[in-house]
């Protein structure tokens, strides 16, 4: 009888694990500021996990989110009442809370059964962002010490932390994020006027320096430990207030300069809380717009634009018929048309359907003879963009004139479908879909625009 007590006990207690994860896992989803690369932390004698280049699993979806790491809260309960959030403290939603130790057993159980290769932890305020941050730290600490476990960890910054728990959460994570969450300190005063400006970006500066730091401190001591080696990143939410898409753009550039960030997330306002200052609860998430930002994103990073070049106050959002390249490149017609074997590597990277590797390719492959218009498709150029706005040896390939409103309506025809799906993450309890497609990603970053 003692034996089935103890029995029954050990289920009641793993029927309320269970509950909680699905809670705080279900919470979770919000964030959308995770991703899995960038780290070289290897396996060591001893240990479990690798999130060197070939331990994590890249596999993504459309909306920038990776489907390898468990992503979770360490609790729900909030000091905070964000007006926007759904955990806040005035919310009637269900209420969990997992202990440091249950944190780092379900991470462990779950990479072992090979679900996941690295946690993504967050957490709403419990209390105070120091308690909250000691909570997390003490989790982490367990995994990295007790099990050794040598995986993918992004953990969430609470701002208002202080600088030694920051530190401290610094040296145990692979990649941490700190959320600017609003676009302007004025909407953050509106909507979360427990929250600052300040107490977001001094958290920023001062990761970003300490990263800084180890690297040049790395150079001469061979053996220092590493400080976020992934580096950092933020998340922004798109819809909730005001802002046009020339102040958000603005902002990323910002945030990029000043802090080496390793991305800006953009997250679409879904409106699932009541409250005055937000838009309806029977308006749509902007899908769209979401996707239009990443793309201009993308442009700033890698493409060489600057965000006032891609919009200003004369054109302050960034077009939904077509993909902000595209949306430069028709305004900037006297530019065009550029001959490919001529046009420096920088020019070619402004017109559309030419990107990174093609742009690359087209320079490698004129050192042994002229491109002409058929060896673009073979090198990865979207012919049915670029045409508008090339030559090739002399011919050019598109309409008769160079007609903004025409290039558009044929852009707009042959743009691909489907890019506003909504995005959804899977259910670690979905059990007709597959244990491995946890989350999402980034097709954003992929093919050529």
């Amino acid at each position: 009888m003692l034996v089935n007590n103890r029995a029954h006990r050990q289920v009641v207690v793993q029927m309320d694990l269970l509950n909680k994860v699905r809670i705080l896992a279900d919470a979770a989803k919000y964030d959308v500021s995770c991703s899995s690369s960038g780290s070289t932390r290897s396996n060591k004698s001893g240990g479990v996990g690798n999130a060197a280049a070939a331990g994590i699993c890249h596999s993504w979806s459309a909306d920038g989110r990776c489907i390898s790491l468990l992503k979770i809260l360490m609790t729900n309960i909030c000091a905070y009442d964000c007006s926007y959030c759904i955990n806040r403290s005035t919310s009637d939603v269900e209420r969990a809370m997992l202990s440091p130790e249950e944190v780092a057993e379900i991470t462990i159980n779950f990479y072992r059964r090979n679900y996941i290769e690295g946690l993504f932890l967050s957490s709403a305020v419990f209390r105070s962002p120091d308690e909250t941050t000691e909570r997390m730290i003490r989790a982490l600490e367990i995994l990295r010490r007790d099990y050794r476990f040598n995986g993918y960890i992004h953990v969430k910054v609470i701002p208002g932390t202080s600088p030694s728990l920051t530190t401290r959460l610094g040296f145990l994570a692979d990649r941490v994020s700190v959320n600017i969450e609003l676009p302007s300190p004025q909407s953050l005063q509106l909507l979360a006027p427990q929250k600052s400006s300040e107490a977001i970006l001094r958290p920023m500066n001062q990761i970003h320096e300490q990263i800084t730091e180890a690297r040049e401190t790395r150079l001469a001591v061979r053996r220092t430990a590493d400080f976020v080696p992934a580096g950092q990143t933020t998340q922004l939410i798109v819809g909730a207030t005001p802002e046009r898409d020339h102040q958000i753009l603005h902002l990323s550039e910002k945030l990029y300069q000043s802090f080496a960030l390793k991305r800006v997330y953009y997250s679409s306002y879904i409106p699932t809380v009541s409250h005055p200052n937000l838009p309806s609860l029977f308006t749509a998430p902007p899908l769209r717009r979401e996707h239009r930002l990443y793309q201009a994103d993308w442009l700033l990073r890698f493409y060489g634009f600057s965000a006032r070049e891609i919009l200003d106050e004369r054109h302050p959002d960034l077009s939904l018929d077509v993909d902000p390249k595209a949306d430069w490149a028709l305004r900037h017609l006297d530019q065009f048309p550029v001959e490919v074997n001529r046009a420096p590597y920088e020019m070619l990277l402004r017109v559309p359907g030419i990107g990174l590797r093609s742009a690359q390719r087209i320079i490698a492959a004129r050192r042994a003879g002229p491109v002409d218009f058929d060896l673009l498709k073979k090198i990865g150029v979207v012919q049915k963009r670029a045409r508008h706005f090339i030559t090739c040896r002399g011919k050019f390939y598109g309409e008769a004139s160079l007609d903004e409103q025409l290039i558009r309506s044929h852009l707009v025809a042959d743009s691909p479908s489907g890019q506003d799906a909504s995005p959804s993450q899977i259910s670690l309890f979905d059990l007709s879909l597959p244990v491995l497609s946890m989350a999402s990603s980034s097709a954003v970053d992929t093919g050529e625009f």
